[in-house]
Parts: structure tokens; C-alpha cells; sequence
């Protein structure tokens, strides 16, 4: 079994890249982690022009397939808008499955996190994890009668090919610290935007319209025009293990402890403070963390000392937390929806272009998500 990283170490190794420690032995690890970025740079180029010039294959599936990916590390909002995307299909009769790497999948449970809520929420999509994505396609084909297929994280992989590539942009970190792995938090160079089809800004309500207009000039300088699309992650209910959904507005006036292990932290921690009472106390673990029974008995004394008369988390570690209630303070968790905004008639379009005129003739529209 592989460790899981603390969230001290993490956030000492974001201080590093970040350049905010300082000393011998910090400036000593940056420039060495700068050699390592820019073999990696190299090798990443490398790899993109081989797909580029046809030295390495694309095997193309027998139906549609949108990609939905990104340029960096962490969280920027892929499993909403996979969610989204994938509804925004099924609504009009089309018969969607979604493929995944299976990135941190629990030993115990064989699916990783975003499986377990992406089934939560859309029981009627298959969804098939595994690293060989071109053989999930056939099975989905040939075994699920799939007639379009969402291909989650796929920007970097190439050997699939796809028939739109969306790309998504976190409005609070686009660019990653403006280096590569592992000096930075970027996958590949900003100029592979030139590849996107669709760019997706995610919570781009939380910076101010001036900045989003930097990101893009910023964006276009490297990657030349670019279609662009605004979101935002709007909250639909509370969830918990066994009780029915509430409203967000039963925030309001609690005294709230709130954790989560996702890649963007800072996100739902803005997403969660104008809906609650109080914040009494935030605890960071590590993306995809796989809570024990040790982490709740913590987080049960953590909450009770804070004086919490609630706990609250993400839907994404609550699948995995699968508990009511930590000791006498109830759990729940902040369900999170997309919300599109500008540009949505341009994403719906790029979409609509991939439906089976087979598919529109005999199903018809419904309402959209």
C-alpha cells in the first residue's frame, strides 16, 4: 500500500515552489527541482510532437468523444463538469459512458472518489477506470451500446483521440505558479491550450472581471485565440449518510468545522463561508486522502473542540467517510454543482455538434440541466 502524504508536507512543499521558504537549503531545492523541470519539459514536448507528426498512434474510437482535462495539478473543477456535460447529453437521449484513469482508486473499494460521487449523482451513466482508456472505449461500445463517451482528465492522454477537447482554467490558480512539474504545478506548457477546442473557466465568480480579462490576454499570448467559457461552483444541497437533503441556507447561523481532501482547499473555503454562521475551525488532509477510523476519531475531538454544532465536508470525502454523524456533531457535506455562465451557448453548440442525428430524430430534447 502506498503512503498517503501529510498535509504539513504538502503545504511545505507548496511553500517551497512557491518561493515563500527561504534559506540555503531552500534555494538549493528550487534550482534542483528546476533541472528536474526542465527535463521534464523536454520530454513532455517530445511526447506532444510525436502525437503531433503521427511518430506515435491515435486510435480513434467508433463513436464521439469529448475530452475534459486540464493543464495543472490539483483541483480546477473536472468532476462537475464532467457531471454537467454528461447529463447535458443523457437529457437528450444519448447514451453516455465516462472513462477515467482511476487515479488514488481505495484498494478496498476498487473505484476512487470521483467514481463513487459521479455515481452518486448519475446513476444512469456507466463509468469504466482503467489506465488502458482506448480498451475501456471498445467495451463501452461494444458491451454498453455507448453512443458518445466523456473521457474525464484526458488533455494528456493523446492516444485516444477525441472530438472536442474542453480544458479547464481555475480562475483562483490558472497557471500553475507559471512552471512545470515539479518547480511548478502546470502538466504541460500554457501554449498547449492551442489544442483546446473549448477553454473553461472554473469559479470564475471569485476574482474580479479585470482579472479574468489578464487570464485570458495572458492565455492568448502563448496559445493564440481561444473560445472561452465562464462557470461558477453553485451549491445545490446538504447532504448526509441517511437523512434527506436541506437546503444550503441551513447554514445559516451554524457554527461549522469544516475539512476536505481536494486538490483546490481554498476553493471550498470560499465556496463555504458567506453560507455559514461561522467557520469555527478548517482542517486540510491531502487530496483523495482515504480516511480511517483513526482520522475520524481525531476529527470527532478536533470538531467537539472548536465547539462545532456542525460538521461539514465535501461530497467527495463524504463517500468515503460514510458516517451520519462524528460523535454528538452531525456530518454533512456541501453537494456542488456547475453553474455556466458566459459562453454557454458556445459550449452547448460544441456539444450539440456530436449528438447522432440518429439519436436526435428519435429521442427528441428535454429541458436542459
Amino acid at each position: 500500500m502506498t503512503s498517503t502524504p501529510s498535509p504539513a508536507r504538502e503545504e511545505r512543499f507548496l511553500r517551497l515552489i512557491r518561493g515563500e521558504s527561504s534559506g540555503i537549503l531552500a534555494g538549493a531545492a528550487r534550482l534542483g527541482l528546476s533541472a528536474a523541470s526542465a527535463g521534464y519539459g523536454l520530454a513532455i514536448r517530445a511526447r506532444n510532437l510525436a502525437y503531433d507528426r503521427g511518430g506515435k498512434a491515435v486510435l480513434r474510437a467508433a463513436v464521439p468523444v469529448v475530452s475534459i482535462g486540464n493543464l495543472t495539478v490539483g483541483g480546477t473543477g473536472k468532476t462537475p463538469l464532467v457531471e454537467w456535460v454528461a447529463r447535458w447529453y443523457r437529457l437528450r437521449g444519448v447514451r453516455v459512458a465516462i472513462l477515467s484513469r482511476g487515479y488514488s482508486r481505495g484498494e478496498a473499494e476498487g473505484r476512487n472518489d470521483e467514481a463513487l460521487v459521479l455515481e452518486e449523482n448519475l446513476a444512469d451513466v456507466p463509468h469504466l477506470q482503467s489506465p488502458d482508456r482506448v480498451a475501456s472505449a471498445r467495451v463501452a461500445v461494444e458491451e454498453l451500446e455507448t453512443e458518445l463517451i466523456v473521457l474525464d482528465d484526458g488533455f494528456q492522454h493523446r492516444r485516444l483521440a477525441r472530438d472536442l477537447d474542453i480544458v479547464l482554467l481555475d480562475a483562483l490558480e490558472p497557471f500553475g505558479l507559471d512552471r512545470l512539474l515539479p518547480r511548478g504545478l502546470l502538466r504541460e506548457p500554457v501554449t498547449s491550450l492551442r489544442r483546446a477546442g473549448l477553454v473553461v473557466v472554473s469559479r470564475s465568480d471569485l476574482i474580479e472581471r479585470a482579472a479574468l480579462d489578464d487570464l485570458r490576454a495572458r492565455a492568448e499570448k502563448k496559445a493564440g485565440k481561444l473560445r472561452w467559457v465562464l462557470t461558477r461552483h453553485e451549491p445545490i444541497d446538504l447532504i448526509g449518510t441517511g437523512v434527506e437533503p436541506e437546503h444550503p441556507a441551513a447554514l445559516a447561523g451554524r457554527k461549522v468545522a469544516a475539512f476536505c481532501g481536494i486538490g483546490n482547499p481554498k476553493g471550498f473555503r470560499r465556496t463555504i463561508e458567506p453560507l455559514c454562521g461561522s467557520v469555527v475551525a478548517f482542517r486540510i488532509f491531502p487530496d483523495h486522502h482515504p480516511y480511517t477510523g483513526a482520522d475520524v476519531a481525531d476529527l470527532t475531538a478536533w470538531a467537539r473542540s472548536a465547539g462545532a454544532d456542525l460538521a461539514l465536508t465535501t461530497q467527495k470525502d463524504l463517500v468515503k467517510l460514510r458516517a451520519a454523524n462524528l460523535a454528538d456533531v452531525p456530518l454533512r457535506a456541501l453537494r456542488i454543482g456547475l453553474s455556466v455562465g458566459e459562453g454557454r451557448d458556445l459550449l452547448e453548440s460544441s456539444l450539440a455538434a456530436l449528438i447522432p442525428s440518429r439519436t436526435l430524430t428519435a429521442r427528441g430534447v428535454k429541458d436542459d440541466p
